[in-house]
């Protein structure tokens, strides 16, 4: 559907509240259903990545993630490589008044990324016997590539807000993912983007992995600061057009990974209904005992010195990390058991695997979150929260 005006045709957009999923006229028990994911050589038995963001992963988290079956990313422009004790910065933004945080996240972040501590932190992920992944921002990812695949890191992730192949920089030299990709030996996961044209060129340069999404997450602000971004279905469904047309072409399958925009297990498997292949969340994983935050969370651009977007919230702490993914749940509006809701939801449509899954059947529909919940709004409980 595309709305014309002024001249101007306009695509119609979709996110996660516009749509629902039709079951099939098979089912299949949860329990038989598989979940496997995989990026590039690894493969991992749930496909839930952790976002690389300092309220949620440290090397604790990680190493909990990865024995979980999952996998977690660290942020090597974060706390956990500017500090010896990171907790000590993490407790000062936690405990600043709602006015001061931002200023004060601005402050912590000046502080000098040490090399040594990429390594250290790179070698404690290890020690937990995981598969360890780290990110950097494009312009030093030449810089910390090859510093993490010295260190053991196993895969490395190339994020910022909008990420392209075609860089264009008169301060400096633009980033060639390309030669990146084919000069480090662990697989490159590259994002953020939206488009099918921007995905299929980050397949072209070589990514193991696509990071889609621009603006939908909890503690982000770029989509009132800038107005950029696209709502996560569409997005999502684009970034699967493009991933299978590279696959026809080339025979090589890039996984795409659905990233924000998603607070529910419905809306997780609503992402991988439009084609995900994995999904990476934060806030949700926030709420974990486990997260460093404590309950509070705050966005990778929230420390930009000159335009944060980004803002620290309060998410709170609702139960162990392994209650998040595999349960049991102790809440009833579907934050927990995300292995569940995604099993549950494949069976229900008879899908033996995420990729049979992508196949579902998704209808928009524009009163789906409410049809009938009118007590549970009024009640403020369930989907009323």
């Amino acid at each position: 559907m595309k709305l014309k005006t002024g001249g101007r045709t306009i695509p119609f957009a979709l996110g996660f509240d516009d749509v629902s999923i039709v079951p099939s006229g098979t089912t299949m028990d949860p329990e038989d259903v598989s979940t496997d994911f995989r990026l590039g050589n690894h493969v991992f038995s749930i496909p839930f990545i952790a976002s690389a963001m300092d309220g949620v992963v440290d090397v604790r988290f990680a190493v909990e993630m990865g024995k979980l079956g999952g996998l977690a990313v660290l942020n090597l422009h974060g706390l956990q490589t500017r500090y010896e004790d990171p907790g000590e910065q993490i407790e000062r933004i936690i405990a600043a008044g709602a006015a001061d945080a931002t200023p004060l996240i601005q402050s912590v972040y000046k502080s000098e990324i040490k090399e040594d501590l990429v390594i250290k932190r790179i070698r404690e992920m290890k020690k937990g016997k995981i598969v360890c992944a780290v990110s950097s921002v494009p312009q030093d990812a030449e810089r910390f590539g090859e510093v993490a695949e010295d260190a053991g890191a196993d895969v490395f992730v190339v994020q910022s807000t909008v990420t392209s192949v075609r860089h264009v920089s008169s301060r400096r030299k633009a980033l060639d993912l390309k030669k990146l990709c084919r000069r480090l030996k662990i697989p490159v996961v590259a994002g953020n983007c939206v488009g099918r044209r921007v995905v299929r060129d980050l397949m072209d340069a070589g990514a193991a992995g696509v990071l889609v999404g621009v603006g939908p997450g909890a503690a982000c602000t770029t989509r009132g600061v800038l107005g950029i971004g696209a709502p996560q279905v569409t997005a999502t469904l684009e970034a699967a057009a493009a991933r299978d047309e590279f696959h026809k072409a080339t025979r090589r399958y890039v996984p795409v990974i659905t990233d924000g925009g998603m607070s529910t297990g419905g809306e997780v498997v609503k992402a991988f209904a439009s084609g995900a292949d994995a999904v990476m969340l934060g806030a949700i994983f926030a709420k974990s005992r486990e997260a460093p935050g404590k309950g509070f969370h705050w966005g990778m651009a929230t420390s930009h010195e000159a335009l944060p977007r980004g803002t620290r919230i309060h998410v709170g702490v609702r139960g162990a990390l392994k209650n998040i993914l595999a349960g049991p749940a102790e809440v009833d509006d579907g934050t927990q058991n995300l292995v569940g809701c995604l099993k549950s939801a494949m069976g229900v449509c008879g899908a033996k695997n995420i990729r049979a899954f992508h196949r579902v059947e998704l209808v928009a529909s524009t009163s789906f979150m409410t049809e009938g919940k009118a007590y549970q709004f009024a009640q403020k409980t369930g989907m009323g929260r």
